[in-house]
C-alpha cells in the first residue's frame, strides 16, 4: 500500500549518503532540509521524495496531510533504564544538601534502593507500571527505544525484568530494544563476594538469555563502586560468545580503564564519557563505536557535562539519550535534554537533532533501517508542530511532536492533528 506525506513545511532528512552514521562538525550539522516536497511511502518504506509540482503524477492509497508542519526522522531513544518502581525523591534532597552519587550508594541508597522495589514486584505490575512511561516517549516522536534491565540483579529478578521488556516489546507501537545490565552494581548479598555474582553473570545468566533472545545487548556499569574493568572484559567475553553485543557505562565519575575495554571488545557503544581523559578522545575519533551523551545525568547530579565540543571536533560518533531512570536523572523530557545539549555541551542545533536520530540509531545498530529520511529505510518520522526546525530547540522543555509515525502508521496523533 503506498501513502503520500504531503504539505511539509521542511523535510529535515538526515541524510548519511547511505553512510548511516555522522561524525566530525561538518557532517552532524547537514540536515539536508527539502522543502516543496512530499515523501512517497510503500509498505512501511521510503520509496521516493516527490515534488509538489508533479504530485499529480502519482497515486496512493492514502495522503496525510501535514499542516505546513516540520517532518524529520523518528527520535532514537538508546538509553533509558525505564522499567523500575518507586520514587528516590528523598535521595535528590540529599543531593541537594550536598551528598554525592557515590556516598548515597555506600549507604544502602542508589541502586540497591530500587532493586528492593523490583524485586516485591509481580511482572504485571512491572508491565503496567512501563506502559504510561513508553508512552510519555511516544507522544515526543520516539520511534525506537532501548530499556536496559539492572533493578533486579538476581538470576531470578533480572530474567524476570527483561520478560516484562519483552512483553513490552510485543505489544507496543513501536520498536523497544531489550538491554540486559546485570552488572549495574554488585547485590547485597554478594557484596562480600563478587566472584559468585560474577559466575552468575557469565555462565548461568548469560546463557540463558542468549538462548531464549531476552535480549540483544549486555550493558556493564564500569565504575570505583560499581565493576572494575577486570570484571567488564569477563562479562564481555561471555557475551561475545553467545552472541550479545556490547555497551558500557564508563567514565562517569572515575577513569577505571572502561573505556579501553570496551574499545577493545567493539562495543556497539559507550555511555556516559563525563570524565573522559583528553588524551583518549583520538581513540573514539579512530573508532565506530558511539559516544552517547547523557546531559540529564549531569544536571540532575549537578556535576561536570560530557565534553561534547570537543569528542564532536575529534571526529568521534556522538549521539544523545535522557538516561531516564529513578535515581540519577529522573527526565523523559526529551526537548530539555536537548536544550541542556545546547547550552551547557555547546552542541548546534543541526549537531542536536543528528545525535538524536541517525546517531541514536548508530548507537543501537539500526542505523541502515532507521534514523533518517533515506530512500530504502523505514518511514519512522517525527511531525514537528512549526515550520522551521530550529524551533525545535529553541522551545527548551516544549513537546513540538504531534504525530509519531512508525514503519508509515501513525502510531500517535495529538489530539485535534
Amino acid at each position: 500500500m503506498k501513502k503520500l506525506f504531503t504539505n511539509t513545511s521542511q523535510i529535515v532528512t538526515v541524510n548519511t549518503n547511505n553512510k548511516n552514521y555522522k561524525r566530525g562538525p561538518k557532517e552532524l550539522n547537514n540536515l539536508d532540509i527539502i522543502k516543496d516536497h512530499s515523501i512517497l511511502i510503500e509498505d512501511g518504506i521510503i520509496l521516493d521524495f516527490i515534488s509538489n509540482s508533479k504530485l499529480s503524477k502519482y497515486s496512493a492509497t492514502e495522503k496525510i496531510d501535514l499542516k505546513n508542519k516540520v517532518i524529520m526522522p523518528g527520535l532514537v531513544e538508546c538509553h533509558t533504564h525505564l522499567t523500575f518502581l518507586g520514587s528516590r525523591a528523598n535521595e535528590f534532597k540529599l543531593k541537594l544538601r550536598g551528598a554525592s552519587y557515590e556516598e548515597i550508594a555506600l549507604n544502602g541508597g542508589g541502586i540497591i534502593s530500587t532493586v528492593q522495589k523490583v524485586r516485591g514486584a509481580s511482572h504485571e505490575e512491572l508491565l503496567n507500571d512501563s506502559i504510561p512511561k513508553i508512552n510519555r516517549f511516544i507522544e515526543q516522536g520516539v520511534t525506537t527505544l532501548e530499556i536496559k534491565s539492572g533493578y533486579g540483579l538476581s538470576y531470578y529478578d533480572e530474567i524476570k525484568l527483561l520478560q516484562v521488556i519483552n512483553t513490552l516489546k510485543s505489544q507496543s507501537k513501536i520498536e523497544i530494544v531489550p538491554t540486559f545490565l546485570g552488572a549495574h552494581t554488585y547485590p547485597p548479598e554478594y557484596k562480600n563476594d563478587h566472584k559468585k555474582y560474577l559466575q552468575i553473570i557469565c555462565t548461568e545468566l548469560i546463557p540463558f538469555i542468549a538462548k531464549n533472545k531476552l535480549a540483544e545487548f549486555c550493558d556493564v556499569f564500569c565504575e570505583k563502586t560499581a565493576f572494575t574493568y577486570e570484571d567488564v572484559e569477563k562479562i564481555f567475553s561471555s557475551a561475545v560468545e553467545y552472541g550479545l553485543k556490547l555497551k558500557l557505562h564508563t567514565e562517569q565519575f572515575n577513569n577505571v580503564g572502561g573505556l579501553d575495554s570496551a574499545l577493545k571488545f567493539g562495543a556497539t557503544s559507550i555511555d556516559h564519557l563525563e570524565v573522559i581523559k583528553e588524551s583518549d578522545f583520538d581513540k573514539l575519533s579512530q573508532s565506530k563505536t558511539a559516544a552517547v551523551l547523557l546531559p540529564g545525568v549531569s544536571f540532575f547530579l549537578d556535576y561536570d557535562f560530557a565534553p561534547a565540543r570537543k569528542l564532536i571536533d575529534n571526529n568521534a560518533i556522538v549521539a544523545l539519550a535522557t538516561d531516564y531512570n529513578p535515581g540519577s536523572s529522573n527526565i523523559s523530557n526529551i526537548s530539555l535534554v536537548m536544550g541542556m545539549a545546547a547550552l551547557k555541551m555547546k552542541m548546534t542545533f543541526e549537531e542536536i537533532i543528528s545525535a538524536y536520530t541517525i546517531n541514536s540509531a548508530f548507537a543501537l545498530n539500526r542505523s541502515e533501517k532507521i534514523g533518517s529520511i533515506e530512500i530504502g529505510k523505514d518511514a519512522d518520522f517525527a511531525i514537528m508542530d512549526t515550520q522551521d526546525y530550529n524551533d525545535i530547540i529553541y522551545n527548551l522543555g516544549t513537546n513540538l511532536n504531534v504525530m509519531t509515525i512508525k514503519k508509515g502508521n501513525i502510531v500517535y496523533s495529538k489530539q485535534g492533528e
